[in-house]
């Protein structure tokens, strides 16, 4: 098992990374709300990861977060939620936010994420309730970490929308997010953020 990778961050397309490891590199999945805590291209980094091994691949997923990797691991044991369903959870609301909501059986709020359906909702309530009901918040949850330079694009537009695809949008739902907050002199990352909020108010 893989549980913490540190290395050079050399590659970044929401949601895939590449990490170099003393001349290893390793692809991993991330949620986006790791994805906003990443430094720059070439710097240093430590990402907790989970290695999901299935028949046709082994799939690894890094978290900026221990208490993020904690609440992915949890949720994929839930009947119906996979990893993808899982990483977009955790891509559109912070850890803490989405506990508050299974404490509250907000259920109409977690069916504006994608892939989840109010059984699916409903579900996550039921059978997650208890196990979050001693949920800490991190303290690094309650202010916004610095990101470094987001890596360019061609269009930061198009990078948004596959992005937001990846974790599980359709595509005209990409789109439609993505083209009522972008802005020419917002990154992919900006807009990736911003059309997830917007997802799921």
């Amino acid at each position: 098992m893989i549980g913490r990778l540190k290395g050079r961050l050399i590659q970044k397309q929401p949601p895939w990374l590449l990490i170099d490891v003393q001349g290893v590199a390793y692809e991993v999945e991330a949620p986006m709300t790791t994805i906003y805590k990443l430094p720059a291209i070439d710097e240093e980094l430590t990402l907790f990861t989970h290695l999901l091994v299935r028949d046709d691949a082994h799939l690894l997923f890094g978290f900026a977060e221990e208490h993020e990797r904690l609440l992915f691991r949890t949720l994929i044991k839930v009947n119906g939620v996979g990893a993808k369903m899982a990483l977009a959870i955790l891509s559109g609301m912070e850890a803490d936010e989405f506990a508050n909501c299974i404490r509250d059986g907000d259920s109409a709020r977690l069916t504006r994420l994608p892939g989840v359906g109010k059984k699916t909702a409903e579900r996550l309530i039921v059978e997650m309730r208890d196990k979050l009901k001693d949920w800490q918040s991190s303290p690094s949850s309650k202010t916004d970490t610095a990101k470094g330079p987001v890596e360019i694009f061609s269009d930061p537009a198009d990078e948004a929308v596959s992005a937001l695809v990846s974790l599980g949008y359709k595509p005209q739902e990409a789109s439609k997010y993505v083209l009522a907050v972008a802005s020419e002199d917002m990154s992919s990352e900006e807009i990736i953020r911003e059309a997830l909020k917007a997802s799921v108010k």
